[in-house]
């Protein structure tokens, strides 16, 4: 099976190209501008006509949460135009695509976990614009599969989780908000189980109707938990103990954004595993082998 991944640069499609590598029946290109635009349709079609990918993964768009409340026109350029674009030219191609969408086109007023047919609203530009390329892409393209995923985190350089620790391992006193709650999803656990989803999406291309097209929660299983909890489970599997670290609990009022985030980013992943027969591991055993395998050698 060969793969198109729309985005390069990101730490997920980072680690589509790696769970790739270690499968022998899946060969992946990931490609970003400025040899896969998705603004330009003429760029797409150029890179589905070389490729000749048997399923599109797309994770490209505008996905800084804070800068889209400055850029809307761009997000939404992006994020649904774009979307749009890929789409209808897979679509021609009779090619399926997997299309990455996010928890942030809720509210987080729900008090339990999201499931996928709960009333969308949400609180962004970035939220809006997603929200908007999920419709667009439903259209434009009748073999999709939507995913929707919460807190993406991974051991890539500059990101969360090695930011935190290694401010830990220096002493300093981190200040996590605690009155967010959502579903921390490892990229390379995400990874390994969008590949399956792309398998069962080939192996139904032919077949416009299959049950398997359509919107899907994914993250890994377990409580929702908080940012604040996430930090401490990261800190308790690098063994960074008091006095090396301290952690203080903080409000989303005590580190306000341009972009608001949902207070519930929990999201409820029983029809992934009804459907598609996934489920991701717990939360908490991924983030601890995620947080050990950034310890410092000695």
């Amino acid at each position: 099976m060969r793969l198109l991944i729309a985005g390069w640069q990101g730490q997920l499609a980072r680690s589509f190209v790696d769970a790739a590598a270690l499968r022998s029946d899946i060969s992946a290109l990931a490609l970003g501008r400025p040899a896969l635009d998705l603004c330009e349709v003429r760029g797409i079609e150029r890179a589905l006509s070389e490729d000749r990918p048997d399923v599109v993964i797309n994770t490209a768009g505008f996905t800084a949460v804070d800068d889209a409340e400055d850029n809307e026109q761009r997000a939404f350029a992006l994020n649904r135009d774009g979307a749009r674009l890929l789409a209808r030219v897979a679509a021609e191609r009779g090619v399926p695509i997997v299309h990455m969408s996010t928890v942030n086109v809720f509210d987080g007023t729900k008090p339990t976990p999201y499931v996928e047919d709960d009333a969308v609203a949400p609180l962004s530009v970035y939220g809006r614009s997603k929200l908007a390329g999920e419709v667009d892409v439903r259209v434009a393209n009748t073999r999709h599969v939507i995913l929707r995923t919460s807190w993406i985190y991974s051991t890539t350089p500059g990101t969360f989780l090695p930011n935190v620790l290694a401010r830990a391992r220096a002493g300093e006193i981190l200040r996590i908000i605690a009155d967010q709650h959502g579903s921390p999803t490892y990229a390379p656990d995400l990874a390994a189980a969008v590949l399956e989803i792309a398998a069962k999406a080939y192996a139904a291309r032919t077949d416009a109707s299959s049950s398997l097209w359509g919107t899907y929660h994914i993250a890994n299983s377990g409580p929702p938990a908080s940012w604040y909890a996430l930090t401490e489970a990261a800190c308790h599997a690098a063994e960074l103990h008091e006095p090396a670290r301290q952690i203080i609990a903080i409000t989303s009022a005590d580190m306000p954004t341009r972009a608001p985030r949902p207070l519930n980013a929990a999201l409820d992943t029983g029809r992934l595993l009804k459907m598609h027969g996934l489920e991701l591991r717990d939360w908490r055993e991924a983030v601890a082998e995620a947080a050990r395998s950034l310890v410092p050698s000695a």
